[in-house]
C-alpha cells in the first residue's frame, strides 16, 4: 500500500491527498514533521520535506510530480486536462497557487499561527498576518475573474488547478486567513469542493494545539 508521509496543515500534502482521494487511491498516512528533520523523512526526500509517497521501493517527492505520476498511471479521472492548451492552463494556475499564493499568504500564516505556537513558543507578527490576509483578498478576486469564465479555475471540468487552489485556501482558512465577504463566485466554487467527499475528508484534519474557525468545515458558511 501507498504510504504518505505529511502533516496535517502541509498544503502540498493536502494536494496529494485530494488527488488520491479522487484517483480511488488507498493510502496509509504516516505524520511527518519536516522541522523535526526525523531520520525517515531525511531518508526519503534530502529536501526534508512533504510530501513523500512510497511503496516499497518507489518513491515519490514534489507534489506536482506525485499528481503527474498519478495521472500517467491512473486513467480515470483524468486530472491535467482534456488538451494540450487546457493542461498548459492547468499547470499554470497549480503553479500560480504552489508558489505565488503559497508564498504570499499561506507560508507567512503557516510561520506566525503554526509555526510560532507549536515550535517556537513566540508570539505572532500581527504585521505579517494582516499582509496575508490582503495577499490573500486579491487572490480571492483573482479566483473570482478566472469563473466568470469557466465552470472550474482552469477550464470546464475539475483537475490539478482546483485542487492546488483548494488544498492552499483549505490551509489558510483553517488559519483564519481567508474572508470570503464580496467573493460570491469564490464562495460558490469552494463550497462545491466542500461538498465532494474527496475533499471533506482534508477538512476533518486537525493539527494539535491549533484550532480552525468555527465555519471551517461547514457546507454552509
Amino acid at each position: 500500500m501507498w504510504r504518505l508521509h505529511q502533516f496535517p496543515l502541509c498544503p502540498f500534502s493536502r494536494a496529494v491527498r485530494f488527488a488520491l482521494a479522487e484517483k480511488g487511491v488507498p493510502h496509509q498516512l504516516v505524520t511527518a514533521f519536516p522541522w523535526e528533520r526525523g531520520e525517515t523523512l531525511s531518508r526519503l526526500n534530502p529536501a526534508i520535506q512533504t510530501p513523500v509517497l512510497e511503496n516499497g521501493a518507489t518513491i515519490l517527492c514534489d507534489s506536482m510530480a506525485i499528481i503527474e505520476y498519478l495521472d500517467e498511471t491512473l486513467e480515470r479521472p483524468p486530472l491535467m486536462g482534456a488538451g494540450a492548451g487546457e493542461r498548459a492552463e492547468a499547470r499554470r494556475l497549480a503553479a500560480w497557487f504552489g508558489q505565488r499564493f503559497y508564498s504570499e499568504v499561506t507560508a507567512p500564516l503557516l510561520a506566525e499561527r503554526m509555526y510560532k505556537r507549536v515550535v517556537a513558543r513566540a508570539m505572532p507578527d500581527g504585521i505579517s498576518i494582516r499582509n496575508a490576509n490582503r495577499a490573500a483578498e486579491l487572490h480571492l478576486q483573482y479566483i473570482d475573474d478566472l469563473l466568470d469564465e469557466n465552470r472550474w479555475l482552469a477550464g470546464p471540468l475539475f483537475g490539478i488547478a482546483d485542487i492546488y487552489a483548494a488544498a492552499q485556501i483549505s490551509v489558510a482558512d483553517y488559519l483564519g486567513g481567508i474572508d470570503w465577504t464580496g467573493h460570491g463566485s469564490s464562495k460558490i466554487w469552494y463550497s462545491a469542493l466542500k461538498s465532494r467527499p474527496t475533499f471533506r475528508v482534508l477538512l476533518a484534519d486537525r493539527m494539535e494545539g491549533i484550532f480552525p474557525p468555527p465555519d471551517y468545515d461547514k457546507l454552509d458558511f
